[in-house]
């Protein structure tokens, strides 16, 4: 139902004028989303809060709630088309009042973790991008008939709406940036593995794919007590994000994977000096893609004390030192990280290997990021003393990855299981520092252990065999002919 909804939307949203391409689709279906979604979570709170005797109060005012404006109904429980606003009616409603009236929740909230707060931040950064009054009405109908009242359905919806999120790298405008493979993620998560206690950030949040794999992973942990279901909710995980539309999407998704007040702010990460970060605002454990192939500014360099214009190489020394001490890190990065030769490279490599245990390296084949033709590495390590050994895994597949082919959880089944115990295998290989070159510190080892291809035959000895297969062929055709 979810699935043939979203397909209905976007086709109503492909005749807008407001409306250009995938992003804006998602975008725009997720403000209509969101709205829906928050209406019916109040509906649950209302009848737990009725089942124990206690009052509740809406969050929304009635004249904004969705069964008021969005979907007022009639006698039969069918839309009352004499009341529901249509066309200029609709369209003026939502710029005019409801967009200003959400906004101010920022500025009323009680504090930022209050999912009023959220509200606030998400109309913020939000405009009402569909021109025709006649197509929000359509599209708001479309959603009206979805369902978010049982834990089916809210899984139901957010597996689809992270499926619009991957759909959004096929868009241009950097959209790709917002996504990486949840295969991939399940298994950083799986080796990283997180405690429920332990604080969990992102620092390159995107749409909070890291944030909300970790959540699902330590809810299903085991059997939890209110008090272990309100430190997952409040106090467990933290992400920032430079861009807009992604930060509202990475709230959003967390909304809708059941964090009600995420911890995200908008924010360029880059912008902070490593020298202000401070015990307090460590955190136990880092998960996170940062973008590959940015550049930064000068006076971004200036926070970080290996200089450099690289993005991601920046984002390292922040996560090195945003780590508390005994914290644990899974991150995806270009696999030139690992033998670049450039001053800032070589440098930012002793400091992981002096200042942590890089124990682990997957190497992951090409076409892993669908529609970017980048080679990446993911690096697990833990803060707080040298790196003695590094196990290395390569991921060979028999097949090429791609769009209709991607990267599966049965894939990585092999290096989960021998991660573990650090085994050699025809995939894997440890190798140790101190036999590394010490003034590059070059870790792009070549796999010892990788049965080598057949060496190529010369052209001779090819014609030699074509020439014996040839007089084979005759002898069985003279056999054959002698018989007849």
């Amino acid at each position: 139902m979810f699935e043939q909804t979203f397909k209905n939307i976007d086709d109503i949203l492909h005749k807008d004028a407001g409306c250009g391409s995938e992003l804006d689709y998602v975008e725009q279906t997720s403000w209509v989303l969101f709205l829906k979604y928050l209406d019916d979570l109040e509906k649950d709170k209302a009848t737990a809060a009725e089942l124990t005797g206690k009052a509740y109060t809406n969050i929304i005012a009635p004249e904004f709630q969705w069964s008021v404006w969005a979907s007022p109904k009639d006698s039969e429980g069918k839309l009352d088309h004499h009341t529901a606003l249509t066309g200029d009616d609709l369209a003026d409603f939502v710029n005019v009042e409801l967009f200003p009236y959400l906004k101010k929740f920022k500025k009323e909230a009680e504090n930022a973790d209050t999912i009023e707060y959220k509200i606030g931040e998400i109309f913020s950064e939000l405009k009402n991008r569909i021109q025709s009054g006649y197509n929000l009405r359509e599209v708001i109908n479309r959603i009206d008939e979805l369902r978010f009242r049982t834990h089916a359905e809210k899984h139901e919806m957010s597996h689809l709406y992270e499926g619009k999120i991957k759909n959004m790298g096929n868009a241009g405008r950097n959209g790709g940036e917002y996504y990486t493979p949840r295969p991939l993620i399940t298994t950083i998560i799986k080796v990283v593995n997180p405690k429920i206690g332990e604080t969990v950030y992102d620092g390159a949040v995107g749409s909070a794919g890291f944030l909300c794999e970790a959540f699902d992973y330590l809810k299903n942990s085991k059997s939890l007590t209110t008090k272990e279901t309100e430190i997952l909710q409040k106090k467990t995980f933290y992400g920032k994000e430079k861009k807009s539309l992604a930060y509202i999407i990475g709230i959003m998704n967390m909304i809708f994977h059941g964090v009600e007040t995420p911890n995200i702010i908008h924010t360029n990460t880059l912008a902070e000096n490593l020298a202000d970060i401070q015990e307090k605002d460590r955190y136990d454990v880092v998960l996170a893609n940062p973008p590959f192939g940015g550049k930064e500014r000068a006076e971004v360099q200036q926070n970080f004390p290996i200089k450099t214009s690289e993005t991601a190489s920046l984002f390292m020394q922040h996560f090195v030192k945003i780590l508390k001490a005994g914290g644990k890190a899974g991150v995806v990065i270009k696999n030139t990280f690992l033998s670049n030769t450039d001053n800032a490279s070589i440098a930012l490599r002793k400091l992981l290997l002096e200042n942590c245990n890089l124990h682990t390296v997957l190497d992951l084949p090409g076409g892993t990021f669908t529609g970017a033709g980048v080679k990446t590495v993911v690096l697990f390590f833990e803060k707080g003393k040298p790196t003695q050994n590094v196990w290395f895994y390569q991921l060979n597949l028999d097949r090429n990855l791609g769009k209709t082919n991607p990267l599966n959880e049965k894939d990585l089944a092999d290096f989960v299981n021998l991660q573990k115990t650090f085994a050699e295998s025809e995939n894997s290989w440890s190798l140790a520092v101190k036999d590394i070159d010490q003034n590059t510190f070059d870790l792009s080892a070549k796999n010892p252990n990788k049965k080598e291809e057949a060496a190529l035959r010369k052209p001779k000895e090819i014609l030699t065999a074509m020439k014996a297969l040839d007089e084979e062929t005759a002898d069985i055709l003279n056999s054959i002919f002698e018989l007849i």
